[in-house]
């Protein structure tokens, strides 16, 4: 009976702990943010975070890193947001408890809808981020972070589903988002949005999340049925066209369609 109680007692510190090292995380790159110009530290502070990843003998190295590779993506995100967003305390704040709420709710989760989540949540920050950052940089580093953010996230559900053909199945959905961001290089569409200082919607972004939903349902339907059938994929589809031609349509005439960021 003792032993129970003393391995209640662990476990209670061990989530007590858990919760204060990641609102700790969250709040001290929020800090770093608005005290410092230079994002590097803040970069640094999210990679050091997941040091557990190394804390283990080297040739679980690459595993641990891959498995992990979606929440680096959405970490890295949230510190370009939130200096894109610097001026807007409220938004900053916004962002950094979604950050916390990503870190002890959404991050810990196997279940399978939500690692599908989580690799949409990389989709649309990642490129978000992406597009944000990558103003002067030059087209081939562009590509290779869609293809980085699109073989992750790929990898990330093919695990929930179990998949044999994890690797190839992620490569080619990689090379579908790098080739997806050399076409939308050079006219990348952003959206201004009142009170959001420099963050911005990404029409690529949006695109980019639209087409891994529709990919997703796709697989499935195909996993269950041996065929991709309209029927699964009908919704998904219809509403993502509607998303995307509204942004085309709509907020291109209304916003000017700015081309890049």
């Amino acid at each position: 009976m003792e032993l129970l109680k003393s391995s209640r007692r662990r476990s209670k510190l061990a989530e007590f702990a858990y919760i204060v090292l990641n609102v700790g995380l969250a709040v001290g790159i929020l800090f770093i943010v608005l005290v410092m110009n230079s994002p590097w530290l803040a970069y640094l502070l999210a990679v050091l975070s997941k040091w557990r990843v190394l804390a283990v003998r080297p040739r679980f190295w690459k595993a641990n890193i891959l498995a992990n590779t979606v929440d680096l993506i959405v970490s890295l995100s949230v510190v370009v947001l939130l200096y894109a967003a610097m001026g807007e305390l409220w938004l900053q704040l916004l962002l950094s408890i979604l950050y916390i709420y990503w870190l002890l709710r959404v991050k810990p989760c196997s279940r399978r809808s939500y690692m599908i989540a989580q690799a949409g949540i990389a989709v649309f920050l990642g490129v978000t981020a992406l597009c944000t950052v990558s103003a002067s940089w030059d087209v081939e580093w562009f590509v290779l972070g869609m293809w980085v953010i699109g073989y992750s996230a790929a990898r990330h559900v093919l695990i929930a589903y179990e998949e044999q053909k994890i690797s190839i199945y992620s490569l080619i959905w990689g090379f579908f988002l790098a080739e997806l961001g050399w076409v939308a290089y050079h006219w990348i569409f952003v959206y201004q949005l009142p009170g959001f200082g420099g963050v911005k919607l990404v029409q690529l972004a949006v695109v980019a999340t639209a087409m891994s939903f529709i990919m997703e349902r796709a697989y499935k339907s195909k996993l269950d049925h041996g065929t991709v059938r309209w029927v699964d994929i009908m919704l998904p589809t219809i509403f993502s066209v509607i998303t995307i031609l509204t942004l085309v349509i709509f907020f291109n005439s209304l916003n000017g369609g700015q081309g890049g960021i």
